[in-house]
C-alpha cells in the first residue's frame, strides 16, 4: 500500500516538473531516481513519502555519506527533496516539510555510528555466552558470561575505547564513589561515571565471575584451584589471561546480534555520546566523558544538540507554538 502510495506521490510530482516547470528529461530522470532512492529508505523504516520525518531525512543522508557518496551529490539529493515535499506543502498533501532546516550537507562531517535506543537495550540484555571454551564446565561459562555483561555496560555507560577496557586495573575502578579512572589516548586521565546498571553488572562480576576465571584447573587431578598469577587487570580471560582487544570485538558482535544489526565496541562509545545529547547533555560534558583533547572532534555531534534545541524551543516559546498554532 505504501508502495502504491509513493508511486502516486511520485506521479504528480514528475507531472508537475514536466508540464508546469517545463523540466528537460534529463533532470525529470535525476528528479525520479533521487526520490524513489528516498522512498526505498523509507520503505525500511515502514514509512512513506508523505509520513516522512526530518529526522528519516537526515539519517537518509548519513547513510549515503557513511557509503562514501560525495557531498556534491548527497546536496543534489537534499534539493530533489526539498522541491518535493514544497510541492506537496503547496498542494497541501503535508502539513510540515520534513526538509526543514536541515543544513548544507557542506557542513556536515559524518557522525560516528551508533545503535538505537531499543539496539542497545536488546544488546545489554542479550544471553551472550561465552565461546571461549565450549567445553567449560557451567561455572566457568556462567562467569564467562557475567564478565561480558559487566563489560557491555562498561562500554555504554562510560564510552571506552577498547584499548581503555582491556588496560583497566581493578585499582581504577572506583565503585562505591560511583566512577572509574580511565587513560586514554597520550596517557591522558578522565574520570567517567557509573550509572547504577554498570555498577550493578561490575560488582556482581568481581564477587563471582573474575574470581572464577582467576582460577586454574589442574591438567592431572582436574582439580580447580587459585591461579599463581594474580593480574592486575580488570578484566580477564579464563586462568588470569590478559584479555585481547579481539575478544571484546568478538564479544560485542555475539551481544548484538539480538538488536539485528552487528555492532562494534567503538559503536557503543558513539551511542552513549550519541542518547546524552539527545536528552540534552552540552557538549562539554560529553568532550570530558569521550575523553576528546579538542572539543572540535565532540562537534560532530552538534546537529543532534541542534535538533534538540529546536524541538524544545517549539514546545515551550510561545511565539514558536502561536506560530505552529
Amino acid at each position: 500500500m505504501d508502495s502504491e502510495a509513493n508511486a502516486r506521490v511520485l506521479a504528480g510530482f514528475l507531472d508537475y516538473l514536466r508540464i508546469e516547470k517545463g523540466l528537460a528529461r534529463l533532470s525529470i530522470s535525476a528528479y525520479t531516481t533521487d526520490i524513489t532512492q528516498f522512498a526505498e529508505f523509507l520503505a525500511k523504516q515502514k514509512r512513506h513519502l508523505l509520513n516522512a520525518r526530518r529526522n528519516d531525512v537526515r539519517e537518509f543522508l548519513q547513510q549515503l555519506f557513511s557509503h562514501q557518496v560525495d557531498g556534491r551529490s548527497v546536496g543534489r539529493k537534499l534539493s530533489a527533496l526539498r522541491h518535493l515535499y514544497r510541492y506537496l506543502l503547496l498542494d497541501k498533501r503535508i502539513e510540515h516539510d520534513p526538509t526543514l532546516n536541515i543544513e548544507s550537507p557542506r557542513q556536515w562531517k559524518v557522525l560516528p555510528k551508533s545503535l538505537a535506543r531499543d539496539e542497545i537495550e536488546a544488546t545489554l540484555a542479550a544471553r551472550n555466552p561465552s565461546v571461549e571454551n565450549a567445553s567449560a564446565d557451567k561455572q566457568r561459562t556462567s562467569a564467562l558470561a557475567i564478565r561480558d555483561r559487566a563489560m557491555l555496560e562498561l562500554l555504554y555507560a562510560g564510552a571506552l575505547r577498547v584499548t581503555e577496557l582491556v588496560t583497566a586495573t581493578i585499582e581504577d575502578l572506583k565503585l562505591e564513589a560511583g566512577y572509574m579512572l580511565v587513560r586514554g589516548k597520550g596517557d591522558k586521565e578522565r574520570i567517567v561515571p557509573l550509572g547504577k546498571p554498570a555498577q550493578d553488572a561490575l560488582t556482581q562480576y568481581l564477587a563471582t565471575g573474575r574470581p572464577a576465571l582467576a582460577a586454574t584447573r589442574g591438567s592431572k587431578s582436574g582439580v580447580t584451584t587459585s591461579s599463581n598469577r594474580t593480574s592486575p587487570f580488570l578484566f580477564i580471560a579464563r586462568s588470569g589471561r590478559k584479555l585481547t582487544r579481539q575478544r571484546v570485538w568478538q564479544m560485542v558482535g555475539q551481544a548484538s546480534a539480538a538488536s539485528g544489526r552487528h555492532a562494534s565496541p567503538h559503536m557503543l562509545r558513539h551511542s552513549c555520546a550519541t542518547h546524552m545529547v539527545e536528552n540534552g547533555a552540552d557538549l562539554r560534558t560529553v568532550q570530558t566523558i569521550l575523553g576528546h583533547a579538542d572539543i572540535s572532534t565532540t562537534q560532530v555531534y552538534t546537529h543532534l544538540a541542534l535538533d534538540r534545541l529546536r524541538t524544545v524551543y517549539q514546545k515551550h516559546h510561545p511565539r514558536a507554538k502561536a506560530r505552529r498554532s
